[in-house]
């Protein structure tokens, strides 16, 4: 069995995560779990004692002390170079952050999603079309012929209406 990674927390570290980690209600769970994981790591704490004491998987615990010690030298020389405390927790929140995830950008913002609901909520007879109700195929031809989106699967639509789609917002979309 591979021994755990060591890792080391400075002193302004170990302040910031020890802030995070008591102060539940001001920081998301994932920046709690994950300031707890270093904190202990930092300890000496095993990875399975870890596991055990948060309820979360060996893997969890190995992933985020393996991406502490890949940025520990980052960490250091911020603080050597004199950042203050604010940046210093901008660079640890980013540290404990997660990875983008794989897979295209949504190509669809917030405000084609709130177009394509608000015609989802007109009734069919609006756009002249001898429905009662729209039917996903329907309501993606629709959206179409307005110009609120180039293209757009029936499929996609319903999940749209179903509330299973979300978008992050990127700079420059609306």
């Amino acid at each position: 069995m591979a021994r755990a990674v060591q890792i080391t927390v400075s002193e302004r570290q170990r302040s910031t995560l020890d802030a995070w980690s008591r102060n539940r209600a001001c920081a998301p769970y994932r920046v709690v779990e994950r300031s707890l994981i270093v904190l202990m790591s930092a300890d000496g704490t095993p990875n399975i004692e870890q596991a055990r004491r948060l309820g979360v998987d060996r893997q969890r615990v190995r992933r985020w002390r393996t991406r502490w010690a890949a940025n520990e030298s980052r960490l250091t020389e911020a603080e050597q170079a004199g950042a203050t405390d604010k940046d210093l927790a901008k660079l640890i929140a980013e540290v404990l952050a997660d990875f983008d995830r794989p897979g295209a950008p949504s190509i669809f913002t917030a405000e084609h999603l709130t177009q394509i609901i608000a015609v989802a909520c007109e009734p069919p007879s609006d756009s002249n079309l001898p429905l009662t109700h729209w039917t996903p195929s329907d309501l993606a031809r629709e959206v179409i012929k307005r110009g609120i989106v180039e293209t757009i699967s029936p499929r996609h639509v319903d999940r749209i209406l179903k509330g299973g789609i979300s978008v992050r917002i990127r700079a420059g979309t609306g």
